[in-house]
């Protein structure tokens, strides 16, 4: 990585991931269960099913940080491993927001460098689009992986690094 480069976060055998949070549908009903661990070679997972069942269908892997500046930046490159399936990136500018700022992408079960451009991702809550402007804050204070196509599945993303380029 450049010096033009910000890590966010950069998996390893000694990651601190006490701040990596699973939220899954249960929270209003649902039966899903996503998991969050690291692996032997020292990679974020996020794994686990999603369940449609009481209206369930969504699993969310999320993690708040003190402030990032990220106006120097135009946007957040993930290198991930995914299983063929769609994911949403999330991110928070204030953690108090009700509403994130999404971009899906999706994976092809390969190592992937992807890149999200800042200006790209479109505010919304609980699935809706809102009408707001896109992302333009100066800084973040969350992200999050959220799957949640609307069907049952299994799932499974390894996370290498999260950064600003």
């Amino acid at each position: 990585m450049s010096e033009t480069n910000k890590t966010i976060f950069d998996f390893n055998l000694n990651s601190d991931v006490s701040q990596w949070k699973v939220v899954d549908d249960v929270v209003m009903g649902g039966r899903s269960n996503g998991n969050f661990k690291i692996n032997k070679k020292g990679d974020g997972v996020f794994y686990g099913d999603v369940s449609l069942e009481n209206n369930g269908g969504f699993s969310l892997l999320r993690y708040r940080f003190s402030s990032i500046k990220v106006k120097d930046f135009k946007e957040v490159v993930l290198k991930v491993k995914g299983d063929k399936k769609k994911y949403q990136f999330r991110v928070k500018d204030k953690t108090t927001n009700y509403y994130s700022f999404i971009l899906t992408f999706e994976t092809n079960g390969a190592w992937q460098t992807i890149k999200i451009p800042l200006a790209e991702m479109e505010p919304a809550f609980r699935g809706r689009k809102l009408k707001m402007d896109n992302f333009s804050s100066e800084s973040v204070e969350e992200l999050a992986f959220l799957i949640g196509n609307k069907k049952e599945q299994h799932f499974k993303l390894e996370i290498d690094k999260i950064y600003l380029q």
